[in-house]
């Protein structure tokens, strides 16, 4: 599946011919997947990247292509697993990741207690705490307030 870039092999490469980018790194690893040009192969059309000197249309091209494709694929996964390994270690240093909330549970609770006052508006208490009526909304109700 090409997704966004799905014309684009079909315009600039003809039946037969080959699909020649600069580098192999901005067209599969980081965009497309290696299954594009899978696909491409498919449709009778070779792989030739200027930079890396890897061209699909002989069997030592395709081999240093599925070799560059597993290498990436190997360190995607390791980078994967690092982070998730990093957020827990966090995680049980007692970190908590993610934005930190633009009004304290004393400020909700404040809130709270002003919009119980029929003559003032929540536009006008989140103005009071300088959030958007929102943000107000949403502390409302993450400390059950509302």
């Amino acid at each position: 599946d090409f997704g966004v870039r799905r014309e684009t092999p079909r315009r600039y490469a003809p039946m037969g011919g080959s699909l020649a980018p600069v580098r192999v790194a901005g067209f599969t690893w980081n965009g497309w997947q290696p299954s594009a040009v899978y696909a491409l192969q498919d449709r009778g059309i070779g792989f030739k990247s200027l930079t890396e000197s890897i061209d699909t249309t002989s069997s030592g091209g395709r081999l240093v292509f599925h070799i560059f494709g597993a290498l990436a694929e190997f360190e995607r996964d390791l980078i994967r697993e690092r982070t998730i390994a990093g957020l827990h270690a966090a995680r049980a240093r007692g970190r908590k990741g993610g934005r930190k909330p633009a009004m304290s549970a004393a400020d909700v609770k404040k809130a709270a207690a002003m919009l119980l006052d029929p003559n003032i508006t929540k536009v006008e208490v989140a103005q009071h705490f300088g959030v958007s009526r929102t943000t107000l909304n949403a502390s409302l109700s993450r400390l059950g307030e509302v």
